[in-house]
């Protein structure tokens, strides 16, 4: 394997200048630059990053933590991250911890400071904050993305986005279209993170007038089968709602698969929207409705509070990044309130 002493040796240039081409920093004539891409590509030099780390005292990797690599929307956010970490000269080490505890508790000490030079946290709600302010107080640069509790700011700078106007958004469509029995299935516990998403439903609801009873709603898990299966348990109970309000794309699917295991035709009988617009939203047959969150804009910018960060080196950083508002996407698994064919 060929190195940065050897690449410059054969052009003719230092190992610094070497080291400044690769990485497009200082001043270098076009014809050196030229030079100097011919030796990489003869020698077909290839960097070492550990011993790069070693010399600048800093690992060039960022951590991202998810909760679920099963959960399509965190490999679209992860792909948005990673591009923008690259145009920091960054790569990206995706940690998945499976909702476990103590796995996530071991990629924090194993990846803070060590393997990555910064820590993104993904919907902080399934992760320990104390485990992430003493990392931070240990010098790691820590940021929480898709931050959702807007009465709750973290002690930790974060990437906020308006899930509560989400569902605002989400309600206000199916009243427009003239639901009046919309039934709910949010995709975590009362006490989870989509309690945002589902309390900007129920004000809507409010603020029309429309009743949301208690047997209206189901908690669960973000999945598709635990919406199928929580849509399954809602329309036997509530078997005249025209309508289901659901809190995240995945579960949603679930709801409709429960739909056409009962015979309902979406939209006719019955109209469903989601929320975040992963891809599977416009790929499924009816193509789902949803709010969409801004997932590129969230990564861009929590990648730049991470270069903020690490640049303020030790300083104690308190900042909040909020996104773009979610917006409206209307595709076909939404329409006018019709008479269901259940009789209802």
């Amino acid at each position: 394997m060929s190195t940065l002493v050897e690449v410059g040796r054969l052009a003719g240039v230092t190992p610094a200048t070497v080291s400044n081409v690769l990485r497009g920093r200082g001043r270098v004539s076009e014809a050196t630059r030229e030079r100097v891409l011919a030796a990489v590509r003869e020698l077909d030099y290839r960097p070492n990053l550990n011993a790069r780390a070693l010399v600048e005292g800093r690992p060039h990797t960022i951590a991202l933590i998810v909760s679920s690599i099963a959960n399509p929307f965190y490999p679209e956010f992860a792909l948005a991250v990673e591009r923008a970490v690259r145009k920091h000269d960054y790569f990206l080490l995706v940690c998945n911890t499976n909702n476990d505890p103590s796995q996530e508790t071991a990629y924090l000490q194993a990846v803070g400071g060590s393997l990555s030079q910064g820590v993104l946290v993904m919907h902080a709600d399934f992760v320990r904050v104390e485990e992430l302010i003493a990392l931070r107080r240990r010098g790691v640069p820590v940021v929480l993305c898709m931050w959702e509790k807007p009465d709750q700011l973290p002690p930790l700078p974060c990437v906020a986005v308006d899930f509560y106007q989400a569902g605002v958004i989400a309600a206000e469509h199916l009243i427009k279209l003239g639901h009046q029995r919309i039934g709910a299935v949010v995709g975590s516990e009362p006490s989870g993170n989509h309690i945002w998403r589902y309390r900007g439903f129920c004000d809507a609801l409010i603020r029309a007038g429309i009743a949301h009873p208690p047997e209206e709603v189901r908690f669960g898990d973000d999945t598709i089968d635990a919406g199928r299966n929580a849509a399954h348990g809602l329309l036997a109970a509530v078997p005249d709602l025209t309508a289901v309000f659901v809190s995240n794309d995945l579960p949603a699917l679930g709801v409709l698969q429960a739909a056409a295991d009962l015979g309902l035709e979406v939209p006719v009988d019955l109209s469903v929207i989601g929320i975040t617009d992963i891809q599977f939203a416009h790929q499924v047959r009816p193509a789902l409705t949803t709010v969409a969150v801004p997932i590129e804009e969230a990564a861009e910018r929590a990648v730049q509070l991470m270069m903020e960060v690490i640049e303020d080196g030790g300083e104690e950083v308190s900042r909040i990044a909020v996104t773009s508002p979610p917006h409206l996407v209307v595709r076909q698994s939404t329409s006018r309130v019709r008479r269901s064919r259940r009789g209802a």
